[in-house]
């Protein structure tokens, strides 16, 4: 069994419950620079072995894996440390928010030889993992384009000080969901389109970044890709709506996962439509706590994930290159929404010396 420690115990409460859930894993140590946070997690869980110094834990020789759900600034330091003190790593998405550090981590973990998870929690979601199966199975033929959304009522993040700063924007938060599900589809996209803009609510809360936004990505094969989200307005009922979906249409057939919802339809290769919907108990496994604002469930899928390739020798998807080229095409996404133009991503990794490793 693998030992875990966990770093930033917000987010780190979702994988607190994972790893305590899991017979892959020893909870060995958490760690948060807030104390009364660390208490707090403490109590909730009776796991009592806490610090408030990362190093006390980097230091630790029993433990085998760090996970890092710190602030996405702090992402490449927590990074760096653990593999500097030798330690597998699983950092929370966004892997980095400044590709400068990136060919230093690269560097770094073909040095250490240690493996760098990127938690993309979607992916592992009952609806994705099943559509997945299908795709691979050939249920919808060959792949001709992709449609995913991801359309939340998140008012209530406009009352956070943080949420109204420069530095905040839904493209990295909410967005980058379904954009990871653009690149576990059509990997080598080449070029992205996209407008935004900020909601009358979001102008009238302050906030500084796009709310509302849809892309257009070009694969190198010619083709094409639709990703949207808008984060501060009301939705339709789940019963009509999803707050995140991804759509695939192929030669032969068509998937839907639908994810907050437990739902998955397919038009197979046969012409047959199957509807799926998980009850209760899947319910329970993925949001165990304050509704759906904690999916600890595909933590523990994800994680169980990685434990199988420290202990079977296989790379885990998305590793590191895969999470630094997705914050290159969210940067470029970015930069599209200013200057109103298409923006290659190649341009984007040239720019930072990355084109190589792609």
């Amino acid at each position: 069994m693998l030992t875990f420690g966990i770093l930033g115990l917000g987010e780190g409460r979702s994988t607190m419950s994972a790893v305590l859930q899991s017979k892959k894993w020893q909870l060995k140590t958490i760690c948060d620079y807030n104390e009364v946070l660390c208490k707090q997690r403490a109590e909730e869980f009776n796991f009592h072995h806490y610090t408030t110094d990362y190093n006390e834990m980097l230091q630790d020789v029993e433990i085998d894996v760090i996970g890092i759900y710190t602030p996405d600034h702090l992402h490449a330091k927590h990074v760096k440390e653990a593999l500097l003190h030798g330690k597998h790593v699983v950092c929370t998405k966004p892997f980095i928010d400044d590709l400068n550090d990136a060919k230093e981590l690269l560097a770094l973990q073909k040095q250490t030889g240690k493996k760098v998870f990127v938690g993309q929690s979607s992916r592992f979601f009952e609806p994705a993992k099943r559509q997945r199966n299908d795709f691979e199975a050939g249920e919808i033929g060959e792949l001709i384009t992709i449609e995913s959304n991801y359309n939340a009522d998140h008012r209530w993040f406009l009352e956070k000080k943080w949420a109204l700063e420069d530095s905040f924007k839904w493209l990295y938060g909410g967005l980058s969901h379904p954009v990871d599900f653009i690149r576990w589809y059509l990997p080598n996209i080449e070029e992205v389109m996209g407008y935004g803009m900020i909601s009358s609510i979001g102008k009238a809360a302050g906030l500084k970044n796009e709310d509302t936004m849809h892309f257009i990505f070009k694969a190198k094969d010619g083709r094409i890709a639709s990703v949207s989200g808008s984060y501060t307005c009301p939705t339709q009922p789940a019963k009509r709506d999803s707050g995140m979906t991804c759509i695939l249409r192929g030669t032969k057939g068509s998937s839907q996962a639908d994810y907050h919802e437990l739902r998955y339809a397919i038009t197979d290769k046969t012409g047959e439509e199957k509807i799926i919907l998980w009850g209760d108990e899947t319910l329970k496994y993925y949001f165990r706590f304050e509704g759906q604002s904690h999916h600890a469930g595909e933590y523990q899928n994800y994680l169980e994930y990685f434990a199988d390739s420290i202990e079977q020798n296989f790379t885990a998807f998305p590793d590191m290159s895969e999470g630094i080229i997705t914050i290159a095409l969210l940067q470029a996404m970015d930069e599209s929404l200013k200057t109103g133009k298409p923006v290659k991503l190649d341009d984007i990794l040239k720019r930072y010396s990355l084109e190589s490793f792609k």
